[in-house]
């Protein structure tokens, strides 16, 4: 009997090239090409694997991405796998790719416990936090991120974005360890605490406007992000996991998340929506998202960034989960299964938040990368 394990090991592996982790095994739109989060996702859920291959194949991703970073530190959205395109954004950079190559490259060095290998990268990463600190604009410990500027690239959202902040800390955390960087030690505390403070502590406002935003508001989960004209609730499923593997907030907010969660998993009883509630045709940041897309437009309500379902965001929620529910983190791995194996195991990208059927780019890597990263033994080797 062919397990569900060993279906995402073989999709890894059509993923694989000699320049890493490609981001579909079919050409569709720019997928086919080593993208930093993508190939970061797969490479995670490489080392949970015992591949050799594919923990070549991540080292590989991390070189090619790291190969072209821009003379001012900008790192590659993606690259084709002959490496003779490379992107740094469409119609905005992405801020999240420096957060992601550091993780990378930081997870890759001590799994394979090659520290020689990633030393050579320290002046990379500098200039990624020396990008991340310029971009908090005022010195308060939060990146300003511009619309598109991160995974949920035909999303409304921009501003001080949780999952962006979390990603740098992630990223800190990693590098301030192997390097023993007593620079960037100081940086992840300053960092934590900026986050601590205007994500998790109930009584504290980043500005006038985000007190005035926030003053009626209770939610049972930490905000997604605000910027100068208006905080977005919804529940932002990516940040809310990654909070909980960071551990950031008291026990008490992470088991409220857990709780959230379980809520959300028990009305769909399938997998989780990466943002909810759906925006749907009567609101007006609707029209926001009708004139943000590349090739057509996906954020249809219940798909895509709007509502949609994504195992590889359902793979760190159930990665996270686990350690405060072990039985609800088994149910969110059990829908990957199930949604990963519809068409004869198609690997869809995402799915419609209510019928649940396949809406994206087949033979997706990181909804492969999701699957693995939901098995029990997935947090033994994964720095956080």
């Amino acid at each position: 009997m062919i397990h569900a394990s060993d279906r995402a090991i073989d999709l890894l592996r059509q993923a694989s090239s000699e320049s890493g982790f490609l981001a579909a095994v079919n050409e569709e739109d720019n997928y086919r090409r080593v993208w930093a989060r993508d190939s970061a996702m797969c490479g995670l859920a490489a080392l949970t694997t015992g591949d050799e291959k594919l923990l070549s194949t991540f080292g590989l991703s991390v070189e090619t991405i790291l190969k072209h970073q821009h003379a001012a530190g900008f790192i590659p959205s993606n690259v084709t796998s002959d490496e003779k395109n490379i992107s740094y954004g469409g119609s905005v950079g992405r801020v999240d790719n420096h957060a992601w190559i550091i993780i990378s490259a930081c997870n890759y060095a001590h799994a394979t416990n090659d520290i020689a290998w990633l030393l050579p990268f320290e002046e990379k990463f500098e200039k990624c936090f020396n990008l991340m600190e310029a971009w908090e604009f005022n010195g308060k410990g939060l990146m300003y991120v511009p619309q598109s500027g991160d995974w949920a690239d035909e999303y409304h959202h921009h501003g001080y974005i949780l999952f962006n902040q979390l990603l740098r800390l992630w990223a800190l955390r990693c590098a301030a360890k192997l390097f023993n960087n007593k620079k960037w030690q100081q940086e992840e505390k300053r960092i934590e605490s900026a986050i601590t403070r205007y994500f998790c502590d109930e009584n504290t406002y980043y500005s006038p406007q985000n007190e005035r935003q926030l003053k009626n508001v209770d939610l049972p989960y930490w905000l997604m992000g605000f910027n100068t004209s208006q905080a977005y609730t919804q529940f932002d499923l990516q940040a809310n996991a990654l909070g909980l593997l960071l551990k950031i907030g008291t026990a008490q907010q992470r088991e409220r998340i857990v709780e959230h969660i379980r809520k959300l998993h028990d009305q769909s009883n399938f997998l989780l929506p990466s943002f909810h509630p759906t925006i749907d045709e009567a609101n007006a940041e609707y029209r926001e998202l009708q004139n943000n897309y590349a090739f057509r437009f996906r954020n249809l309500p219940n798909e895509f960034h709007n509502g949609g379902l994504w195992c590889v965001w359902n793979g760190l929620a159930a990665l996270a989960v686990s350690e405060y529910d072990k039985g609800l983190g088994e149910e969110i791995s059990n829908h990957i299964s199930k949604a990963c194996s519809l068409n004869d195991w198609e690997f869809n990208e995402c799915h419609h938040g209510r019928t649940h059927e396949p809406v994206g780019v087949k033979k997706c890597a990181w909804s492969a990368a999701g699957l693995l990263l939901s098995l029990p033994i997935s947090n033994l080797k994964i720095m956080f």
